[in-house]
């Protein structure tokens, strides 16, 4: 995988429909924090502590490409244009704190997308693995197996009380982050999507909209993650959160059924109008492009919309947001107009090769 074709293509394995209750569940991603035994955290660390972790993990890059079957982008961060750092950051490839201070920074990227290493972020290895759907155990899985070939070949920072000894301390303990990615726009329609985001710290969890904020959430994108990780097992974790899932997954069915039963006509008016926008609008928002997309998506899930197919939702996911479109068209001094008039000649583009032929739709 060239990293051209990283930074412009706009697929995304672990974004695809079709995973466990994926009608609600887009994806689950597991992030586990990891440092070197006797090595500043990154953010205390010279930059000379910096190169020799990043020099200590491409030795073990070979051996991560074997045991996954697969190749690894070796992605420097350091050499990448702003552009292109955010257009990875877009992907959730890599994060802010990793372009911070680029120097001795890298991400090692699977050929499906869904492993993703960050070397010298918060902590010195970041972890993350992802599958479509509400499906913990896979990417969990596939993070173990990563980090139990890196510790056979590196020491890491570890205390028989307090674990695994990571830059933030919420991370202490296991260094186990697992989150799911959930779309919600029936819970977001009915306003009841406040009430969950105040009750998960009382569960150990925390709920944010992925774009936009908790008061204006922007396309009913939500993650849900574990708090803490000190004096839990990875089990423990994992299992909360799975259920906690569970529930705000019925709660968004029911909403959805409500809507479809009190509401029939006016959300099947509103899904084909925001399909119709964005099969035909000359010019579009990113803003305006996710919230459509969102109905879109409903009216496909509650099958109102048979003309295209749910992995439209994931392409257009990514190519609305703008750093993809300026790296895309090479040009970062594109106006406002330039950028919207691209997104929305690029969702055309999408709609049109996700469209259902006649005997999918029958």
């Amino acid at each position: 995988m060239a990293i051209n074709d990283l930074l412009r293509s706009s697929e995304l394995t672990w974004l695809k429909s079709g995973g466990t209750d994926g009608d609600v569940v887009v994806a689950s991603r597991i992030r586990l924090a990891r440092n070197l035994k006797g090595v500043p955290f990154p953010n205390r660390a010279d930059m000379n502590q910096l190169s020799q972790v990043l020099v200590a993990t491409d030795e073990v890059l070979p051996e991560l490409e074997k045991s996954m079957g697969m190749p690894f982008d070796r992605v420097d961060v350091e050499r990448l244009s702003p552009l292109q750092r955010e257009v990875l950051i877009e992907k959730q490839l890599i994060t802010d704190n990793l372009i911070k201070n680029p120097q001795y920074r890298a991400t090692y990227v699977s050929d499906d997308r869904c492993i993703s290493i960050m070397i010298n972020e918060e902590d010195h290895l970041r972890i993350q693995c992802w599958a479509p759907g509400l499906n913990l155990d896979l990417p969990m899985s596939t993070a173990f197996t990563l980090d139990d070939l890196i510790e056979s070949r590196l020491d890491m920072a570890f205390d028989e009380k307090m674990g695994y000894l990571t830059s933030c301390p919420t991370n202490l303990g296991t260094g186990l982050r697992a989150s799911v990615l959930l779309h919600l726009p029936g819970l977001v329609f009915t306003r009841n999507v406040s009430s969950i985001i105040n009750i998960s710290p009382q569960l150990g969890l925390a709920v944010r909209a992925l774009y936009g904020d908790d008061k204006e959430p922007v396309g009913s994108l939500f993650q849900i993650s574990n708090q803490l990780t000190l004096g839990f097992s990875e089990e423990e974790l994992i299992a909360n959160l799975k259920s906690a899932v569970t529930e705000i997954v019925a709660h968004e069915r029911r909403a959805r059924k409500a809507l479809a039963l009190y509401r029939k006509e006016q959300l099947a008016d509103e899904v084909w109008r925001a399909y119709g926008t964005l099969a035909y609008a000359r010019m579009l928002s990113e803003r305006e492009a996710m919230e459509l997309l969102s109905k879109v998506r409903l009216g496909i899930d509650l099958k109102l919309i048979h003309e295209v197919k749910a992995d439209c939702y994931a392409d257009i996911l990514i190519a609305s947001h703008r750093s993809f479109l300026q790296n895309l068209a090479e040009n970062e001094n594109m106006s406002k107009i330039e950028i919207d008039q691209l997104r929305a000649r690029k969702v055309r583009e999408i709609l049109g090769g996700h469209r259902m032929s006649s005997e999918e739709k029958s």
